[in-house]
């Protein structure tokens, strides 16, 4: 998808401060009830075939989208397959204007249409022709790419004029390939790139996923039914030693489900930081106490005595131990202040299960973030991704009001206010953004904000 993003196009952009601007469309504006935008595109706009940018390709495009994405034979829905819940159909108004009709009437529309706009005859194309500063020249899967420079690009001449691009099936081999000076610069997930570091002959930048890794905590445990249970655990955790130890650094600490140093984040600082004092006055305070000294605390329930004891189920990645080792040092956390948290590795099939029959107390999971700043999808009573089975008519009335919001400055505080809620609530823990990392002999980007999908923004540019 970095290497997409030079290819192909969408009709908006998002900037350094992530917020929508002007791309394929040079300006849109939403209909009176925001049932419906109308995009303006821009003019003059190529495909790498010549033939010229029209609104009868962005609603093919769209209309192909939803084709994959509504297709129940079709397991691979592709990576825009959400816009399904933004779009509900299409049409072209002229030439250059496209009128989308859309059932979520909110300022997070914009961020939906970050899609890349295709050829209309070209949807189902194995290599489709694009629109953006670079042309595929060749290619050969999981071994080769050559971009070079679209001439007929809207935008300034790309500076750089070729990129050569060299798959490999390991990290070990992209990191070896650095090392052996076969390519300029790797980007990479690995661990192991943590231990390069900026120098003479070396840059290492540090980029953005949208892998955001979570504490799930299950609400229909008896022993997690009191949110006061739920903040000891949060005040119980050292996520800066965590992220340092067993990522390496290789991770960005977030609060909430929003990105950390974006517009919509929103968390008073070192309010919920670690604090284990505070995690044990708010657990005696619940009744849970040690009563018999042997480091696990307790309280009578139902006429007998019960542990605080809880089922921890994480599963792990192919290439690293990085998530069970966090996974360990939860659990001595825990136990630092009385709660015994029972760590059962499973695979990623087996924990899915778990989490979505809700026979788990804490489980280690991550959430692959989608564009739009709304994560309903996690919060919501009933919804799709709520394992934890979190039931709140506040947090469900803020979503309401949050999809009914045309405004930016709207849309903001009633993500701040959800924000606010969830720090209060706790209904599972955000963790942190896992991080992915550029080694690089040169600075080939001037953006403030490095983030996926588009990490090699900017190269177009580059000196």
């Amino acid at each position: 998808m970095s290497l997409h993003a030079l290819v192909y196009e969408g009709l908006v952009s998002m900037d350094d401060d992530y917020l929508p601007q002007p791309a394929l469309a040079q300006r849109w504006e939403p209909s009176a009830d925001g049932a419906s935008w109308q995009f303006t595109l821009r003019e003059g706009v190529t495909f790498h075939d010549g033939t010229p940018l029209t609104a009868n390709d962005v609603v093919a495009t769209i209309q192909e989208i939803l084709r994959l994405a509504n297709d129940q034979t079709n397991a691979n829905k592709g990576v825009y397959a959400s816009i399904r819940y933004f779009v509900t159909d299409a049409s072209a108004a002229g030439e250059d204007t496209v009128v989308i009709m859309t059932p979520r009437r909110n300022f997070g529309f914009l961020y939906a249409m970050n899609f890349p706009i295709l050829p209309a005859a070209q949807v189902q194309a194995d290599q489709p022709a694009g629109t953006g500063p670079y042309v595929v020249e060749q290619f050969l899967p999981k071994d080769y790419l050559w971009l070079s420079a679209n001439s007929l690009w809207w935008g300034a001449p790309p500076s750089i004029k070729e990129i050569s691009v060299i798959f490999h099936t390991a990290n070990r081999e992209l990191i070896s390939s650095y090392e052996y000076n076969r390519v300029d610069a790797v980007l990479t997930r690995s661990l192991t790139a943590a231990q390069y570091r900026s120098g003479i002959s070396s840059l290492h930048l540090n980029y953005r996923t949208k892998q955001l890794e979570t504490l799930q905590l299950n609400h229909r445990s008896y022993e997690l039914e009191d949110v006061r249970v739920r903040q000891a655990i949060r005040f119980a955790l050292n996520l800066d030693a965590i992220a340092e130890t067993s990522y390496m650094g290789m991770a960005q600490r977030t609060d909430t489900p929003m990105p950390l140093g974006t517009w919509m984040y929103r968390a008073e600082e070192g309010a919920v930081r670690h604090n284990p004092e505070e995690a044990k006055r708010l657990l005696d305070e619940a009744g849970w106490i040690d009563s018999n000294n042997d480091g696990i605390r307790d309280m009578m329930r139902d006429g007998k005595s019960v542990k605080l004891s809880l089922r921890f189920y994480a599963y792990e990645e192919q290439d690293n131990s990085a998530r069970l080792s966090a996974a360990g040092l939860i659990v001595s956390q825990l136990a630092a202040v009385g709660i015994e948290a029972r760590l059962v590795p499973m695979s990623f099939k087996e924990t899915v299960e778990k989490l979505e029959a809700g026979s788990y107390d804490l489980c280690l999971a991550s959430f692959n973030m989608d564009f739009t700043p709304d994560p309903g999808f996690m919060l919501i009573s009933g919804n799709t991704a709520n394992y934890t089975r979190y039931k709140s008519a506040a947090m469900d009335a803020l979503f309401d009001e949050l999809r009914g919001t045309m405004s930016r400055d709207q849309y903001r505080a009633k993500l701040g206010a959800i924000q606010d809620l969830f720090l209060r609530d706790i209904p599972f823990i955000c963790l942190y953004y896992r991080s992915g990392a550029i080694l690089t002999r040169r600075m080939f980007t001037s953006v403030r904000d490095v983030r996926e999908p588009e990490v090699l923004r900017g190269i177009e540019s580059a000196y």
